[in-house]
């Protein structure tokens, strides 16, 4: 399971008020303006929804997957605009520049802080990608261009209609859009074999502050090396991508095995942090971390998941040789398509059509939720890792969990600065720490929010330090904001951009004041431009 995080002061909802009221005149004046440069209004006034339609608050909604941001206190955009081409988000830039607004771009609404449709620097609109969502796949050439309102599910199935020897490594979360999912770095199954979903983009559209619709050889090498893993939103509107996919065999075998601490985990896990970013590059196994009820009793249990690009036969020697410990045996082991290993991890039901990798909505859907990152780079001894246990015991940690994604192979070949994500050589794995919980009110959100920064305060002396890094796609405000409504100096914000991207914030931020030197496309851990802001 999984869970949300974001307290709203009275003040605050009073200011919010203020601004609304303040803004109702811009926010006219931004509609007439958005109909006056579109090619049609009257069909494209179909796709823009303001807080006095209908169809506002369930669109809003729909793509709302940490319910922290969901409540009447979070503030909400003035216009949400659903483009279905390139030029109404031209016009909608056009005119949120002449008018004051901000724009926060929403593809599949998995931001763990709700950047992509939340802005605490009123007023603001949302392009919600949602109908940007084609998929196209040329088997042919090993590529396919995809449009960033689309989700990975939908990736997924698309290469499957067309082909069962080809894949792409993205998530195993099938309802994240590609805009953010790619853009900020993007890991699955696959990532010790082929790198990073960011790793294997050729080329993308972008339309920039200034409102061109840019290709890799218009945008030119450095912006096209800051949107893979430097995430977009700094630097204008990914309509799409084009992607290249990489080769999976007929068959792959999975297993998930789980050890409670009466079943030796403690040491299984201790283990596993020596061997995980060891093993072939075709073998990925992960633990995840949580707490269960076994014979009504409770304890902690760790999920060793696997998916290895081959054969049982070549699996079971891989792992007696590596990690016999774990005593894999044949009946542990299923052989599948690689598409149906996809629907096994998205803990979809056994004989589900492919079609359910279509939906858009997922179980965490109303959850509440924060989400925390970490990267090891030795191992955790084992009475640190009893002290992890001591404190997944508490109230708080019913619906905590710890996803170890284990680094290692293609991960340590590919050099830091080859794209913004810098998180290679030397991790062990990485952690994604995070606590769900289902009751409403600031009450139940501050007790789970303190339990989780207790928690990574506690992990403090096991993982990477100078910086103690972090994964941009586990978004986490805890590590800093940009102020004074997002224009923030570089030596403030690389407090944060330096956990996210080591080396490589300096060169993200020369991108930024390069191709938005006034620092439009902004939000609370947006790239800085390097020109003050006045």
């Amino acid at each position: 399971m999984k869970p949300p995080n974001s307290c709203v002061s009275v003040a605050f909802v009073v200011l919010i008020s203020f601004a609304l009221q303040s803004s109702s005149s811009s926010h006219e004046d931004f509609l007439q303006c958005l109909y006056l440069h579109s090619p049609n209004a009257t069909s494209f006034s179909k796709l823009v929804f303001t807080t006095t339609n209908s169809s506002y608050s369930s669109l809003l909604h729909f793509s709302i997957h940490n319910l922290r941001f969901s409540s009447d206190t979070t503030p909400k955009p003035l216009v949400i605009v659903t483009p279905l081409r390139p030029s109404h988000i031209q016009a909608s830039i056009f005119c949120s520049q002449r008018h004051g607004l901000q724009i926060r771009t929403r593809s599949g609404g998995h931001d763990y802080e709700g950047l992509s449709y939340v802005s605490h620097h009123l007023p603001f609109i949302v392009l919600d990608l949602i109908n940007l969502n084609s998929v196209q796949v040329d088997r042919h050439s090993a590529t396919a261009w995809v449009q960033s309102g689309a989700t990975v599910g939908q990736v997924y199935y698309q290469i499957a209609q067309k082909t069962k020897s080809l894949a792409f490594p993205a998530g195993v979360c099938t309802t994240m859009g590609v805009g953010g999912h790619f853009s900020g770095g993007g890991y699955g199954f696959l990532m010790r074999k082929y790198g990073l979903a960011a790793d294997n983009i050729i080329d993308a559209h972008i339309i920039d502050a200034k409102g061109r619709l840019l290709d890799r050889e218009s945008m030119g090498e450095d912006l096209f090396w800051a949107i893979r893993g430097g995430g977009g939103a700094s630097f204008g509107v990914i309509t799409a991508w084009k992607i290249r996919l990489v080769s999976v065999p007929p068959s792959v075998t999975v297993f998930r095995i789980p050890r409670t601490l009466e079943q030796n985990a403690t040491k299984l896990v201790h283990i596993w942090q020596s061997v995980g970013s060891k093993l072939d590059k075709d073998l990925f196994i992960r633990v995840i971390l949580q707490r269960v009820n076994v014979n009504n009793r409770t304890t902690i249990q760790a999920s060793f998941e696997s998916m290895f690009l081959g054969s049982v036969g070549k699996l079971l020697p891989l792992m007696q040789d590596m990690f016999p410990e774990l005593g894999l045996v044949r009946e542990d082991c299923v052989e599948m398509s690689w598409i149906d290993s996809i629907l096994y991890f998205a803990n979809f039901s056994s004989g589900s059509p492919l079609e359910v990798l279509l939906n858009r909505t997922d179980l965490t859907n109303g959850l509440f939720f924060k989400a925390k990152s970490d990267y090891v780079r030795k191992a955790i001894p084992e009475d640190g890792l009893e002290g992890i246990w001591t404190m997944f015991y508490e109230q708080e940690a019913e619906f905590a969990i710890m996803i170890l994604n284990p680094y290692g192979g293609r991960m340590d070949e590919i050099p830091e600065d080859e794209i913004p994500f810098p998180h290679r050589f030397g991790n062990l794995y990485k952690i994604q720490h995070e606590v769900y919980w289902l009751e409403e009110g600031n009450e139940a959100e501050e007790r789970h929010i303190n339990w989780i920064r207790r928690l990574y305060a506690y992990m403090a002396p096991f993982v990477s330090k100078s910086p103690r890094a972090a994964y941009l796609n586990y978004r986490d405000l805890d590590i800093g904001v940009n102020n004074n409504n997002g224009h923030t100096g570089y030596d403030e914000a690389s407090i944060w951009g330096s956990k996210y991207f080591k080396n490589n914030f300096k060169r993200l931020a020369d991108v930024k004041t390069n191709v938005d030197p006034l620092n439009f496309f902004r939000n609370e851990q947006s790239i800085p431009s390097l020109i003050p802001s006045h």
